[in-house]
């Protein structure tokens, strides 16, 4: 595919994620968004019981601090030491702790109280957008993104797109289930994320083809 062509269709991606968070944002409060998120809350809880809450507080704990850091630190050291790939570490720490100030402003702008129908485990702080869906999405999709760069394989990259996406729902959804977030959150910090990731991408790989065209240009250059 022509390396503009995929730049444009990254960036409306961006905007239509953005577009889609700012309908929450505008929704919040609102008599259809209430209805949304307690169907929604009522379904996902409605299916509880001791063995999947014991899953869904795994998904809650690999999308917490400390196992997001612990993460992030490895794949930058492997980045750093084995493959040599300075920009994409770079890439990842700018999208991990961008997201991670995106939802400290956006948790304080909103101010929005979490739930209160039927917690399984207690959180405090405000509640949109999620913010372990936030760091889920950011964290988890750069990965996803830096190793599908690097797989040569159809099939190969098929497998870590879904089990990426797989890994992101899970997280979002342990936190409806664990009853400290609305769906409208965990939605809201797809979206946002999304946005951030796709955005970045775009910046990202349009620094590394500028980079690519002035290597040629030099070495096509008279010596």
């Amino acid at each position: 595919m022509n390396i503009k062509l995929t730049f444009s269709y990254l960036f409306l991606f961006s905007l239509l994620c953005l577009a889609g968070f700012g309908m929450i944002a505008y929704w919040i409060g609102g008599a259809q968004l209430h209805h949304f998120d307690h169907t929604i809350i009522s379904w996902v809880q409605g299916q509880e019981s001791d063995s999947l809450t014991k899953v869904m507080k795994l998904f809650t704990w690999i999308g917490s601090q400390l196992p997001v850091i612990v993460i992030l630190l490895l794949t930058l050291i492997f980045l750093y030491f084995v493959l040599h790939h300075r920009s994409e570490l770079a890439f990842l720490i700018v999208i991990v702790s961008g997201s991670a100030l995106l939802n400290l402003l956006l948790k304080q702008l909103f101010r929005r109280e979490r739930p209160s129908l039927h917690r399984l485990i207690e959180e405090t702080g405000f509640s949109f957008p999620s913010g372990h869906s936030m760091a889920a999405f950011s964290l988890y999709g750069a990965i996803v993104f830096l190793v599908w760069k690097h797989i040569p394989y159809v099939l190969g990259r098929i497998a870590v797109i879904v089990g990426g996406a797989c890994l992101i729902l899970m997280i979002g959804i342990s936190r409806i289930y664990l009853g400290v977030h609305y769906p409208s959150d965990v939605l809201g910090g797809y979206f946002i994320s999304a946005c951030w990731l796709t955005a970045s991408i775009w910046l990202y790989q349009g620094y590394l083809e500028a980079s690519s065209e002035r290597k040629r240009d030099y070495r096509g250059q008279p010596q």
